[in-house]
């Protein structure tokens, strides 16, 4: 019988520089070069050099670290980012991803108080991404949770899949606090799951973005099963390094999550036996 072939997938695995937070933009570089990732996603926010498209393309170009992503600025820290007015953030994140050569914009649904844009953002996704080689990746989110009450924060959905997108980001860390089935929702969103956020979490009502591996989330699951379907999107290390008690604690972290990472990633792929397929349907042969 023939030995398991180690199937890994085209996927690059990139590190967000929010997962670097107190640090800078820049220290996401750094440490993204040091430990080799295959390049970074970049979070829009309040730190300036995450604004300006000339000083990243000098960090990427000095650290040979390419940019794979841009994260819209779409968090309440980042409500005036880029303007007040989400559609113009998301031309702007566009832009940015078009001259930094990104290839895709990870963007979170509307809050409900932003009501004219959750009304039109399913079109308006698709309008966008019709005018662009860019994917438009929109993630799923949660309900805020307050004690025993729960407030739906997002429209049209928290559940993206719910709605019409062409492209997908799931995020592991939300389906924990979201306490929903990671594995069904990567189901629903099958072949149109273009871009990952590996994190872990507990369930907790706080969106943990913990290490993968230190939570209950299918994190290993997940990336095996990428690497039996042949994903070829980004898988993106977003995790909450903020309580690391000095650059080497954090340091640390980011090579464990990379390291499992690429682990998970380097899947076996059993042979198949007469009559008995072990191939899924749709997944290329070695």
């Amino acid at each position: 019988m023939a030995e398991p072939v180690v199937r890994i997938p085209d996927a690059k695995v990139a590190l967000s520089t929010a997962s670097v937070y107190p640090e800078s933009t820049a220290t996401a570089f750094e440490i993204a070069a040091r430990l080799g990732y295959d390049g970074v996603e970049i979070m829009v926010w309040t730190d300036p050099v995450s604004q300006d498209i000339e000083a990243l393309r000098r960090l990427s170009d000095y650290h040979q670290v390419p940019i794979l992503a841009v994260h819209a600025p779409c968090l309440l820290i980042t409500q005036r980012v880029w303007s007040t007015d989400p559609w113009t953030k998301l031309q702007r994140a566009q832009a940015a991803a078009e001259k930094l050569g990104a290839s895709t914009v990870v963007v979170h649904p509307p809050f409900r108080w932003q009501r004219q844009y959750a009304r039109d953002f399913v079109t308006g996704i698709w309008r966008m991404a019709d005018e662009t080689d860019v994917r438009f990746a929109v993630e799923n989110m949660y309900p805020w949770r307050y004690k025993d009450r729960e407030m739906l924060a997002y429209a049209p959905e928290w559940d993206v899949t719910k709605d019409d997108y062409r492209h997908f980001t799931v995020d592991l860390s939300h389906t924990a606090t979201a306490r929903t089935d990671a594995l069904a929702m990567i189901d629903r969103m099958g072949d149109r799951l273009g871009h990952v956020h590996l994190a872990d979490g507990k369930g907790s009502a706080k969106d943990e973005h913990l290490v993968p591996g230190r939570g209950n989330q299918p994190c290993a699951e997940l990336l095996e099963r990428l690497a039996l379907t042949g994903f070829d999107g980004h898988v993106v290390i977003e995790v909450n390094t903020r309580r690391a008690m000095s650059a080497a604690e954090r340091e640390a972290d980011l090579a464990e999550a990379l390291a499992f990472t690429r682990l998970h990633l380097a899947s076996a792929a059993r042979p198949s036996r007469p009559g008995n397929p072990s191939r899924p349907s749709g997944v290329r042969r070695p």
